[in-house]
């Protein structure tokens, strides 16, 4: 069987509670899932690791959408690893019979067609978060998938590059991190940071790594970059926040925090932190807090029947949500809003931070 880490929020989840769901699920699974409000469905999270700041961050919006409504929730792991991912997920489906909301953030782009497949097999509702097959797409699997989220990684890969460049001065060298190659986001992203190095022929791209969204492997290799390039670089871009942090610590080790600007994606404390200090240009935020919240919030009003998913128009069904750009401007009050306190969202508004449909890629 396969391996997982299961927690809820105040604790270990308590077997004899998750024994109950699966019970419950098992004795619905002839009925349709919105029949069943007399047992609302165990909640689920699927993520690569707490480790993560952004995924821990994530974890709290899961937990506090589950608080508000009363229900379990449970916390799935891959630790990068998709087999482990999918594993995971098909063993909550057996033992909650399917009675259950997913929230998955898939490890990598092709896990999300077996998530999906086994969720609705399961009659399980399911949401999918930023990497899936471009060919995958919830109307062919109505009602169970109900939603796939993305946030516009062109658009925000460039807007956070010409931030960097103005830091700059509008020349110079910059080196590049990159995610891991195959999933969307970072796709889209190195995208937006082309966009505009074709735009601004005075930047020059010394070079460009990938680190797979670590801290750890960010540091190891600007460390070396900075050993082969030295004062050629005058700015690094970052496609997360996790390896932009892992760059300014390796900044640190050779004196150079606050001088060579550093731009990345994901709002994390850290990055938030460096802003405030100036070690930071500019971060962007898809307010992670909402999104591990959200996803479940769409699955359970499925599950309890407040709409239907098949009904919903295709720009519900896969659609952009609202980035928050981060800079010296309004570090301050986004402190104040997300960082000293728990964001404030209404849990209720399912549909609120839909900006268009994806574009087909």
């Amino acid at each position: 069987m396969a391996s997982f880490d299961a927690t809820h929020s105040g604790g270990r989840f308590s077997r004899r509670g998750f024994l109950a769901a699966g019970a419950a699920g098992i004795a619905a699974a002839s009925l349709p899932r919105r029949l069943s409000a007399a047992t609302p469905p165990v909640l689920v999270t699927s993520i690569r690791s707490l480790s993560n700041p952004y995924h821990a961050v994530w974890k709290q919006g899961a937990e506090a959408f589950a608080k508000s409504v009363g229900a379990e929730h449970v916390t799935l792991v891959s630790e990068g690893n998709s087999e482990k991912g999918i594993a995971d997920i098909r063993a909550m489906l057996a033992k909650t019979g399917g009675h259950m909301v997913l929230n998955s953030d898939p490890n990598d782009t092709p896990d999300a067609r077996p998530i999906v497949e086994a969720a609705t097999k399961a009659k399980a509702y399911v949401v999918t978060q930023w990497n899936k097959p471009s060919d995958l797409h919830p109307w062919d699997f109505n009602p169970y998938y109900i939603s796939h989220i993305e946030f516009d990684g062109i658009a925000s890969g460039k807007q956070i590059a010409e931030i960097l460049f103005k830091a700059m001065g509008g020349s110079g060298g910059i080196v590049a991190l990159g995610g891991m190659i195959s999933t969307t986001a970072a796709i889209e992203r190195k995208k937006g940071l082309d966009a505009a190095l074709a735009a601004n022929p005075n930047i020059k791209l010394l070079d460009f790594q990938v680190a797979n969204w670590k801290a750890t492997e960010a540091y190891t290799i600007t460390s070396s970059l900075l050993t082969r390039f030295g004062d050629q670089i005058k700015g690094i871009w970052a496609a997360n926040d996790d390896m932009g942090t892992g760059a300014l610590e390796a900044l640190r080790g050779e004196g150079l925090q606050g001088q060579v600007p550093i731009v990345g994606i994901d709002g994390i404390k850290a990055a938030v932190d460096a802003v405030k200090s100036g070690e930071y240009a500019a971060t962007i935020t898809s307010d992670p807090f909402w999104q591990g919240g959200m996803g479940l919030s769409l699955g359970y009003h499925a599950a309890m029947g407040t709409f239907d998913p098949a009904k919903e128009p295709k720009d519900h069904r896969e659609f952009y949500g609202r980035v928050t750009l981060i800079t010296k401007d309004n570090v301050a009050e986004y402190y104040k809003t997300h960082i000293d306190a728990q964001p404030v969202i209404d849990w209720n508004d399912i549909w609120g931070r839909c900006t268009g449909q994806i574009r087909p890629s």
